[in-house]
């Protein structure tokens, strides 16, 4: 170091510019002019908060529907893309959001990829998810999962459309670049069936699992369940109502997990049900993680930071990292909820505050 000029001084800014200039060339920049902006002291995101009306969006799906065909397409989805996010295909910084259509008789083609995703059947009965040759058989509000790398094809026996949210962490792939895609050989649109709908349910689903290293161990001892019906789940979610006050915060609030170890559903992905008795209004709560909510049963209404959003059934909500949400039930409110929770805890980062 040399005498120069003082630090702050006009003649130091000019130097610095000029300083900066030779060497951004070589791909170097300064922490210092950035830092505020890298290290903030609380979580800053590009994503708004937003409601999807889904008699809209449903008009829409089906018009496509006419247009051109799921194997076409692939995958017939309409993406719900975050206002604040525009050309991102992502309803969050880390989660993407679209619905699907599948029309009597279709077939959405096998195939697999590095992305996790979740199904939430939005309305129709009958049609199927297949899952490594497993059909999953959908019913309106059921959870059915595709984790990672596993072959997974859609279709569609019943005599009317099926419609369901699909939820992915395709952001969170896409930033790691680590995404690859496989579709089945020889042109193949379905997987070849290896075990009856209901199989694996009844293998991993009433806390029990074959022995390990056993022939009947037919899924991944890491990820065994990919069905969560919803009249299973609704049914806990009514048990617990009647048995003691509601959280403050959350209402009556239940996780989907993943019997291998208790966690959430997916490595990246968490999943989750709440009810809100007819009249209540939760304190507000903001937690790092964005959230997708659908809005299962009744009316109610969300706040959201300094907006108000009126809720009725089927519609589709985000609530973007470290927002304030207040919850309002006008009449007994039941919404199912994804969010990147799960990659959060086990990378340490969530957190929450309830106000």
């Amino acid at each position: 170091m040399t005498d120069g000029p003082v630090p702050g001084s006009n003649e130091a800014r000019s130097l610095l510019q000029s300083l900066y200039a030779e060497m951004a060339p070589q791909h170097l920049y300064p922490l210092w002019e950035v830092l505020h902006a890298l290290v903030t002291p609380t979580p800053t995101s590009p994503a708004q908060a937003h409601l999807w009306r889904y008699d809209a969006a449903r008009a829409h799906l089906l018009r496509a529907g006419d247009l051109i065909t799921a194997e076409q397409a692939e995958r017939r989805v309409l993406i719900l893309e975050n206002p604040g996010m525009p050309g991102s295909s992502a309803v969050t910084t880390s989660l993407y959001a679209g619905l699907q259509l599948i029309l009597p008789g279709e077939v959405a083609p096998c195939h697999r990829h590095t992305q996790c995703a979740l199904r939430f059947v939005m309305e129709g009965d009958g049609a199927f998810t297949a899952l490594d040759g497993e059909k999953a058989v959908m019913r309106p509000f059921d959870l059915v999962l595709t984790p990672n790398w596993q072959w997974h094809d859609h279709g569609n026996t019943s005599g009317r459309p099926m419609i369901w949210l699909d939820g992915l962490d395709i952001p969170t792939v896409r930033h790691f670049a680590a995404s690859f895609a496989e579709r089945l050989p020889d042109g193949a649109m379905a997987h070849t069936e290896t075990a009856p709908p209901g199989d694996t349910a009844a293998r991993y689903g009433r806390n029990l699992r074959p022995f390990a290293g056993s022939t009947a161990a037919r899924r991944p001892a890491s990820l065994p369940l990919f069905h969560y019906p919803y009249a299973e789940w609704r049914e806990s979610l009514a048990a617990m109502a009647r048995a003691g006050d509601p959280d403050p915060h959350l209402g009556h609030a239940l996780e989907f997990v993943n019997p291998a170890d208790g966690g959430p559903v997916m490595p990246t992905i968490a999943a989750h049900v709440r009810l809100l008795p007819k009249g209540f209004v939760t304190r507000p709560r903001r937690a790092t993680d964005a959230t997708v909510f659908v809005v299962v049963e009744g009316e109610g209404r969300a706040t959201v930071g300094e907006q108000d959003f009126a809720l009725v059934p089927r519609d589709l909500l985000v609530v973007p990292a470290w927002a304030t949400l207040r919850l309002e039930a006008e009449s007994e409110l039941v919404l199912f909820g994804y969010s990147d929770a799960a990659a959060q805890q086990k990378l340490g980062l969530w957190r929450e505050a309830r106000l």
